[in-house]
């Protein structure tokens, strides 16, 4: 048992000084202005707060662990254990491994290694394809996150394309369906124009022209027109322009059946910064204008995007080589997420609340998750410990992503994680991720 004491709790839209008492599994008492009875003092290991921030564990519902088959880039095991160190306590994962998750059997799979090797708590999507209408509605959608579609480029044959297919997915479909949009013909024109001009060799800075703003609008309005055709719970993955913020309205995400998720690198990282990272900051959807940026900030504080996650996608440094058609998509960051959120924070572009909003409530609410995002009675004690005064520089001997690289590195952040609690037990602390496992997720649908 566990009395976490003299915290700031941020939580539900307000920050006050409390305690939180661990029972086992799950919180068993919030208590404000430190009113603990005696006897709880006495029978509690009490861990001293004061002068820290606790907030719910981290829910990130967009990540690529690479397991099955890519697992030179990472795998569950060590992509866990780095989302733990950031205070990313469960995850949702996508199924464009190999092989791809677009079978039950395939799905059961993942779930299995997860059991015996996640450090986090987890749950994976179901992959969409042209013809596995079928499989997808097998899924048990108290037990599964989502159905995810790329109505973009993807591996292997998991570019949904087909309008008949889309409008029988959004029809019969009863869970989220989470969507990857860019709109491959207009990519495709685009790649031949730079083609013309630099051969195979295109220079990095024309990647967020080819991965066009046009692109994405034209992709996200097509996907959010059949939602709103047959009633769909669609939720928009990785959003990257000012224009798309426009798609989504303003009214509580309980009341919303289309929603939008901004990513970290794309509140982090504009089309200004191709010159000093290069390739390392390349991403699909691509990272854009400053503008853009800004745009995405302000969708999440109208309360017309929903969502922060991060899209982590680790490669080799030397899959990250060449130009805009080389180098490979996609970066790793779910170890400083957390960090990177509450650095914007401290630069007065978003409340320390929002968030946590944005990063625990609104995913554990959008995904209907059992018990898990908030501190509440009852709920298990995901939660983490954030030292707003300790400073933190992000180096090759911290960095725990099995590629060992981050964008990120060389940056000193404001805020350190401390501690992190899983269902109730210390799963970080000073520095080491100790050996405690994650749950399946289970959702209220």
């Amino acid at each position: 048992m566990y009395l976490i004491r003299n915290a700031a709790i941020i939580n539900e839209g307000r920050t006050f000084i409390g305690s939180v008492l661990i029972n086992n599994e799950f919180i068993e008492k919030i208590y404000e202005n430190n009113q603990v009875p005696e006897a709880v003092l006495n029978r509690s290991n009490i861990i001293d707060a004061t002068g820290l921030w606790l907030i719910p564990g981290v829910i990130d519902d967009q990540v690529h662990f690479r397991e099955p088959g890519l697992t030179h880039k990472g795998d569950i095991e060590s992509e866990s254990r780095a989302a733990i160190a950031g205070g990313v306590t469960s995850f949702m994962e996508m199924p464009n491994t190999k092989p791809q998750t677009t079978t039950i059997d395939n799905l059961d799979a993942k779930f299995e290694i997860a059991a015996n090797k996640s450090y986090a708590n987890y749950s994976f999507y179901m992959g969409a394809t042209n013809d596995n209408l079928d499989e997808l509605k097998k899924v048990n959608k108290k037990e599964v996150c989502g159905i995810k579609v790329f109505m973009g480029s993807s591996t292997g044959n998991m570019l949904v394309d087909n309008r008949r297919t889309l409008e029988a997915l959004f029809a019969e479909i009863e869970m989220i369906i989470a969507v990857h949009c860019e709109e491959e013909a207009i990519i495709r024109k685009n790649i031949e124009y730079y083609k013309k001009e630099f051969g195979e060799d295109v220079p990095i800075k024309y990647h967020p022209v080819i991965r066009s703003a046009e692109a994405c609008y034209v992709s996200s309005s097509k996907a959010a027109e059949l939602a709103d055709k047959y009633g769909t719970r669609l939720h928009i993955l990785h959003l990257s322009t000012a224009q798309e913020v426009g798609l989504f309205d303003v009214k509580p995400l309980s009341e919303k059946k289309i929603t939008g998720e901004a990513c970290v690198h794309h509140l982090w990282f504009s089309d200004e910064d191709y010159e000093k990272y290069g390739s390392l900051i390349k991403w699909n959807p691509a990272v854009k204008t400053k503008d853009d940026k800004e745009g995405l900030v302000q969708g999440l504080l109208s309360d017309r995007l929903d969502v922060i996650a991060t899209d982590h996608a680790p490669h080799l440094l030397e899959e990250k080589q060449g130009g805009a058609l080389q180098a490979a998509s996609g970066g790793p960051l779910v170890q400083h997420s957390l960090q990177m959120m509450l650095e914007l924070s401290r630069q007065g572009k978003i409340s320390r609340e929002d968030v946590v909003n944005k990063m625990c409530h609104a995913p554990a609410a959008l995904f209907r998750v059992n018990k898990r995002g908030y501190i509440r009675e009852g709920y298990y004690a995901d939660l983490v410990l954030v030292n707003p005064n300790k400073e933190y520089t992000i180096t090759q001997d911290n960095i725990l992503y099995k590629c060992k690289w981050s964008p990120l590195e060389g940056q000193t952040m404001s805020a350190s994680i401390d501690k992190t609690f899983l269902n109730g037990q210390i799963a970080f602390e000073n520095g080491v991720v100790n050996e405690v496992r994650g749950k399946r997720l289970t959702f209220n649908n």
